[in-house]
Formats: structure tokens, C-alpha cells, sequence
């Protein structure tokens, strides 16, 4: 039937299973360690879905040891890549409050492309200057979308504020809209994530962290929302993204084994906490 609401059944599975999450997940944790883990777990595979090598694993080990670590068939500027992506979600997280405009979006695109962008020739912060493409796919006009990033960013801030939209749909149709805009030479798909979850923050909602091993499936998904002019695709693939994070670490807390890997490395005393299963 016209007009009907897609998402209805599936949003009340989200929000029943948020509640769930919230109470054995969110709750029951340190609140560091479970930002830690968030934090290896989302840049590890976020960098991934770009091309980068480090597995989870290599990602905590870069995230306890820093530049001290062994890079075994790892290069350097992946290290910076991955040490980026923690200080842009650190700044998103610190600054939850912030409005949702060009000054803040330009300020974490410099922080995640410091020490990786200016060997590609731009400057980090700095807007594409030629006609943005990657793959088989050609983004909306540049320059047309440059211009209109403060109106974009403007309607999402409001869309954040008034609070009429679900966020975890939001966080949805602004990522395709972002990835689509295509506004800075390089890092859009990582800084498209990160102000996902910088959206999802606001709420209190879970984050989205879309694996390495779905990069064709979540590209599928925004290539049929811009093909179709439609989100429901991309919608979709949050919901289902998000709903599969959270049954999988409900059932890990509640079937606890001794191969379950329960704590974070802090020098040679391993802290109780969770991190969540190894990939």
C-alpha cells in the first residue's frame, strides 16, 4: 500500500533488542573498556572496508603499543591510518555536543586524514577540487555538492534536534546522501561512518560498525538507494547491520566459555571487561 511505513516491524525489533543490549551490554560493563573495544573493533574494520590490512587483533595491539609496535607485513601509513581513526572517534565522542555543521565535519576529516593525506598530495580538511569518482562509480557533481554541504549538514542538524526521525534510519539516509556528496579527495567512506556514529552518539544509540567482510554487500546497498532514489536499501542494511551486532553480543555475554576472550591487555595485568570476539 502507497505511503506505507517500511520500516514499522523491524524498527520495533531494533528498539525491543536496544533495550536488551543497553541492560547486559551497555550497563554491564566498564564504560572504557567498552569504549575501547568500540574503538578497535569500529576502526579496524571501518579502515578495512578501505583496503587496510590490520585484522582486530592488529588494531589492539597498535591501539596498546602505539608506533612501538612490530609491524609484521603491515606498512606504515596503514599504522597512521588506524592511529587517525582513533583520535577522529575520540574528537566525535568528545564533542557529542557539537552542532552538526561544515566547521565540524571539516575538523574531523583533518584529524582522521593527518598523517595519510598529505602523501596523496592534499591537504587534509580541504575539499575535493576535481570531479570526485572511485570504481565504477561516478559521485554527484563535486563542485554542486561542495556547495551544498551546509545545507545538507544544516537539514540533518535539524533532523537531529526536532528528534521526529528514528536514529538509527537517520544515521542511515545521511550516510548515503554524505557517500554520494563525495565532498573531500579522500577518507569519505571513513568520515561517512564516523558521522553515522557521531548521529547514533547523540542518541545513545548503538553504533554502526559495518565489517570488512560485508564491504560488497553495504556497497550494494548504496549503490540501490542512489539507483532507485529510494533509502530503503540503505535503511535496511543499518537495520540489519545493527540488529546482528547486538544478538551476537547479547549471546556471547550470556554463553560465556573459557574461549571467550574476556579482558583488555593493560601492560601484563589483564583487566576484567569485554572485548568481543576476535576477526
Amino acid at each position: 500500500m502507497e505511503g506505507k511505513d517500511p520500516f514499522v516491524a523491524t524498527r520495533k525489533k531494533y528498539d525491543s533488542l536496544k533495550e536488551k543490549y543497553d541492560k547486559l551490554i551497555v550497563s554491564a560493563f566498564d564504560a572504557d573498556d567498552f569504549r575501547r573495544y568500540n574503538e578497535i573493533l569500529f576502526s579496524a574494520h571501518s579502515c578495512g572496508i578501505e583496503g587496510n590490512s590490520f585484522s582486530v587483533d592488529d588494531t589492539r595491539e597498535l591501539k596498546e603499543k602505539g608506533y612501538a609496535v612490530n609491524l609484521v607485513n603491515k606498512t606504515l601509513l596503514e599504522a597512521f591510518e588506524i592511529m587517525d581513526h582513533f583520535n577522529a572517534y575520540d574528537y566525535i565522542l568528545k564533542n557529542k555536543g557539537s552542532d552538526f555543521n561544515e566547521s565540524f565535519v571539516r575538523t574531523v576529516h583533518k584529524i582522521l586524514t593527518k598523517n595519510t593525506l598529505p602523501y596523496k598530495g592534499h591537504k587534509p580538511g580541504e575539499y575535493a577540487k576535481t570531479q570526485m569518482a572511485a570504481g565504477d562509480t561516478v559521485f554527484r557533481d563535486t563542485k554542486k555538492a561542495i556547495a551544498n554541504m551546509p545545507r545538507l549538514l544544516a537539514s540533518f542538524d535539524d533532523a537531529i534536534k526536532n528528534k521526529k526521525t528514528h536514529p538509527l534510519e537517520l544515521s542511515a539516509i545521511f550516510h548515503k546522501m554524505f557517500i554520494y556528496s563525495h565532498p573531500f579527495p579522500d577518507g569519505n567512506g571513513r568520515l561517512g561512518r564516523l558521522l553515522s556514529n557521531f548521529i547514533l552518539e547523540k542518541f545513545k544509540h548503538p553504533h554502526i560498525i559495518i565489517l570488512k567482510e560485508d564491504r560488497q554487500e553495504y556497497i550494494d546497498a548504496l549503490k540501490a538507494s542512489e539507483k532507485h532514489n529510494n533509502m530503503l536499501a540503505i535503511v535496511n542494511f543499518f537495520y540489519d547491520t545493527s540488529i546482528k551486532r547486538m544478538q551476537n553480543e547479547i549471546g556471547q555475554k550470556k554463553n560465556l566459555s573459557k574461549n571467550f576472550n574476556l579482558g583488555f591487555e593493560d601492560g601484563n595485568k589483564r583487566k576484567k571487561g569485554f572485548t568481543g570476539p576476535k576477526r
